[in-house]
């Protein structure tokens, strides 16, 4: 048995005010467990993505969460729970006024291939993006994969990052 006080987990650079990693701090091995809290115009992930074999849930514990999806904007509120099946895309945010509060759960743990779609404004579409390290660890960046523009840029202590 492995416990752990979910704020003694360090938070990571992420397009979230609060993002701990708890799978290693659990020690598990076959499901992905992180735990988010969003303010408002946060994201839970750096792209509208996809998992090519990991399931994934969001339990949301408070305020309310909206996902775009292929089929349209989902709304989960606080005591729901949705899941996104291998292969479908999606990227959830806080588009309202309260601090969104939610743990997920994606098993197994790896996921496969993942496509990452993000805006440029160079290329004026969506395009395939990648995540890169920036400034000594302390910031993630995206880049379009088309043009090399810079699409996002996040900091430790989660600055806004949606433009650059």
């Amino acid at each position: 048995m492995e416990r752990v006080t979910i704020a003694d987990v360090e938070n990571s650079v992420q397009p979230a005010a609060v993002m701990r990693q708890l799978t290693d701090a659990l020690g598990a091995t076959d499901v992905a467990v992180n735990y988010y809290e969003l303010e408002p115009g946060d994201s839970f992930a750096f792209a509208y993505h996809n998992h090519e074999i990991q399931e994934e849930l969001f339990y949301v514990q408070s305020g309310t969460a909206t996902f775009d999806t292929e089929d349209g904007p989902v709304t989960v509120d606080a005591g729901e729970i949705v899941r996104f099946g291998p292969g479908e895309f999606q990227r959830g945010w806080n588009r309202g006024s309260e601090r969104v509060r939610a743990l997920t759960l994606g098993a197994p743990l790896e996921y496969g291939e993942q496509r990452k779609l993000r805006h440029c404004a160079e290329c004026d579409a969506e395009t395939e993006s990648e995540l890169e390290e920036a400034g000594d660890g302390a910031a993630v960046a995206a880049r379009c994969q088309e043009c090399g523009a810079e699409t996002g840029r996040w900091y430790e202590g989660s600055m806004p990052g949606e433009v650059p």
